[in-house]
């Protein structure tokens, strides 16, 4: 069976083909693909989002592959069609976004994706970009980089609030909501939940549950988002969520960037009403040259990092792998969306 691995900078071909032949053996021909991802950021690629490379090379490489296991390769009507041998696609990612669903099944193509693999890692992203948003920690780093000792976060006005003791609101309590408010609840902090489509019982063991985002947010000295981008929560914080908030409050959010109202949040922001937030997304990646997040006064951004650890792609690969070896042995996949 030929199986093309089509990797990237973060989950390498390699590692792929290296947990392939762990899994299914050395009998089978693995080609190996590098996509330009995360050197070059992803976006949409003909119908399909968040892909990488375009659809000549990946259709060149396709050719005569009965199987692809990928992150970022863009799987589109065009290059489904085109590959008339291809029968799975393993997605080492949460949401097979960058495949056209509809065209898999119509050409007879199982589409599996690798759900779980980085859920460990984006909690303990979102706590450590808390508590750096919370403490200054990049602030003080730099200061201190730059040669200067910057005493005055010393100060009582400068030093910034603390988990212990304080009310966190996560709006989102699955893999990762659900990890982070047991970490925040070992902190010494309060943790509300709001998700409508969680288990009662799930929300009950990571935290209180409340009826509504507006409670939620009106008893948050912090806020987390955890939420899936759905229409629906589309615009979720928006200026009149953001202003339910107490005075001085903290928001976070390595989910979706589209969550988040980022004009509202620099209003907030620049008027002192918010203490600080914490971004690891954005509506548009990278925000352009012009956009406020760049100059919002007490903002900590990074380049959509949360689910990026070594772990994670090991992760990645090797739950795809494991999906592989149960196509080949006939068995039935574990993670099938399409």
């Amino acid at each position: 069976m030929r199986i093309l691995a089509a990797g990237d900078h973060f989950v390498a071909p390699e590692l792929f083909a290296r947990e392939l032949t762990a899994e299914i053996g050395a009998g089978h021909t693995v080609d190996r693909l590098c996509l330009p991802w995360p050197l070059t950021p992803f976006g949409p690629v003909a119908e399909v989002d968040e892909a990488s490379g375009d659809e000549r090379t990946v259709l060149e490489a396709l050719a005569g592959a009965e199987v692809c296991v990928t992150q970022m390769a863009p799987l589109t009507r065009k290059v489904i069609e085109g590959s008339p041998g291809l029968r799975l696609v393993v997605v080492g990612r949460g949401g097979p976004v960058n495949v056209s669903l509809d065209a898999a099944r119509e050409h007879g193509v199982r589409v599996c994706n690798t759900p779980g693999r980085n859920a460990a890692a984006t909690a303990e992203y979102t706590v450590g970009l808390l508590l750096a948003t919370m403490r200054r920690i990049p602030e003080t780093s730099a200061a201190l980089a730059s040669g200067r000792w910057a005493g005055e976060f010393y100060t009582y006005d400068n030093c910034g609030p603390g988990v212990d003791g304080a009310s966190v609101g996560l709006i989102g309590c699955g893999a990762v909501g659900s990890r982070v408010a047991r970490a925040l609840t070992a902190l010494g902090a309060r943790v509300f939940l709001y998700d409508p489509y969680a288990d009662p019982a799930t929300l009950r063991a990571a935290g209180t549950p409340v009826a509504g985002l507006d409670e939620l947010l009106r008893r948050s000295d912090i806020v987390s988002l955890h939420a899936r981008l759905t229409p629906e929560t589309r615009g979720l914080l928006g200026a009149r969520e953001l202003a339910l908030l107490p005075e001085g409050a903290v928001v976070v959010n390595c989910a979706r960037g589209a969550l988040l109202d980022e004009d509202a949040l620099c209003d907030a922001l620049e008027s002192g009403r918010l203490a600080a937030a914490g971004l690891d997304v954005f509506a548009v990646e990278p925000p352009p040259p012009g956009s406020r997040l760049r100059t919002a006064p007490r903002l900590v951004m990074t380049p959509h990092l949360a689910g990026a650890s070594t772990s994670v792609a090991h992760n990645a690969a090797r739950i795809a792998a494991a999906e592989v070896g149960r196509y080949l042995r006939g068995e039935p996949l574990a993670h099938q969306v399409a």
